[in-house]
């Protein structure tokens, strides 16, 4: 007998010392809506090990706009087209939550690094020197090294004692200034207005290293999923959030199909999308903003006017190719001119080589002729080769550095 109930009393420790265990991850996402379906999925998929946690049984979605989707958010919308059967990937789809649910737990099964934890509250967050210390109700606790705030209830900030968050995150894109350059996400809309960006710097507080902050109200898979590459790059490089890598999670959320321009004229489908993107980084082609809305408008013919000034300021060499270039527009074979003299490249190897890849490796649709006028489609895809502006340091205000 005396064995027997020390036998129960031995398991019963142990089943309490298990209870009571420590569970190390590189991000903690809190939430259960579109923001935190974004940020903890984005954080796995950029290799960092990610526990999404959920104070309830099942995740919460907001609505989503069809025609803005790219990155995660148009993964999920294509899988839950799958989950009803319906093979045109450009219809409208309706996220219910039964089926949004299914979709979310069979896709998060399938995503390495990340776990789920559903219907555990926590009962304490409080900070542990840069990362953070997470006690759940069931006695385990949660050690992140960056924690994403994807709550709605503002239960979180009230736990950490954060300051009330900022009414809006999201800004329309605007060219008064040179933020946009500093955008992680677009395609939220709000009041009809589609063309609005996300600043990496707005989902970061003064002060608050290793914390992600997003907005409650604003819910978005999109800037979810730049939050989580935002935490993720802290945690796999092991630093502080303030010195994060703006050009580094650019890069890795338009490696993952997010728009981080609003360009609502060029989807993610789109063979020169990625190229596009980046050049809309630079400013050199800007966007025909109008009721909201922006447009790159990639079949229009490109004016010497509207590139001199923003390419002369990325490259010294462009200020001299400028002063000789005299004509209103850009021609195809003065394209590959200024490329070859700011990039220090063969005039006659870069004429065969781009004739070669016209068709086959840009997949334009248009013919190769030298005394064509370029259209925007050609000039971003070009100068993104051969002259790489994205790589081109900015400073805090977007300003570029030389």
């Amino acid at each position: 007998m005396k064995r027997r109930l020390f036998v129960v009393f031995v398991i019963a420790v142990l089943a309490q010392a298990a209870m009571a265990q420590a569970i190390k991850t590189g991000v903690l996402v809190i939430g259960n809506g579109n923001n935190a379906i974004g940020a903890g999925f984005q954080s796995a998929l950029s290799g960092v090990k990610t526990i999404l946690l959920l104070q309830e049984p099942e995740f919460n979605l907001a609505a989503m706009d069809k025609n803005l989707a790219s990155g995660l958010e148009l993964t999920f919308l294509n899988k839950m087209r799958k989950e009803k059967g319906i093979k045109d990937s450009t219809a409208a789809v309706y996220v219910d939550g039964t089926s949004a649910n299914v979709v979310l737990k069979n896709w998060g099964d399938s995503v390495k690094n990340l776990t789920v934890i559903r219907n555990i509250k926590w009962s304490r967050i409080k900070r542990s020197g840069n990362n953070w210390n997470v006690l759940l109700a069931d006695g385990r606790t949660i050690k992140p090294e960056v924690l994403v705030n994807a709550d709605h209830t503002g239960q979180v900030n009230t736990a950490i004692a954060l300051p009330a968050a900022a009414a809006k995150q999201w800004q329309a894109l605007s060219y008064a200034d040179n933020l946009y350059r500093l955008s992680v996400a677009s395609g939220y809309a709000e009041g009809g207005a589609t063309g609005n960006i996300l600043l990496m710097h707005n989902l970061l507080l003064p002060g608050q290293e290793n914390l992600v902050v997003l907005n409650a109200v604003q819910e978005s898979i999109a800037a979810g999923q730049a939050a989580g590459a935002t935490a993720a790059y802290a945690a796999f490089f092991k630093t502080k959030t303030s010195l994060s890598n703006l050009k580094v999670i650019q890069r890795e959320l338009i490696d993952h199909k997010l728009s981080v321009m609003p360009f609502a004229d060029v989807p993610s489908a789109d063979s020169n999308w990625k190229a596009i993107q980046l050049l809309g980084l630079s400013g050199f082609l800007k966007a025909q903003i109008a009721a909201g809305t922006a447009r790159f408008l990639p079949e229009q013919p490109v004016t010497t006017t509207e590139i001199k000034e923003p390419v002369k300021s990325f490259y010294y060499k462009a200020q001299i190719w400028f002063d000789d270039y005299k004509e209103p527009e850009m021609s195809i074979g003065a394209v590959l001119s200024l490329v070859c003299m700011v990039g220090n490249k063969s005039p006659e190897n870069t004429r065969e080589e781009v004739k070669k890849k016209w068709k086959t490796g840009y997949k334009f649709k248009t013919e190769f002729d030298l005394n064509r006028i370029a259209t925007r489609r050609e000039f971003a895809v070009l100068l993104n080769e051969y002259l790489n502006p994205f790589i081109v340091n900015i400073d805090k205000a977007g300003k570029v550095l030389r």
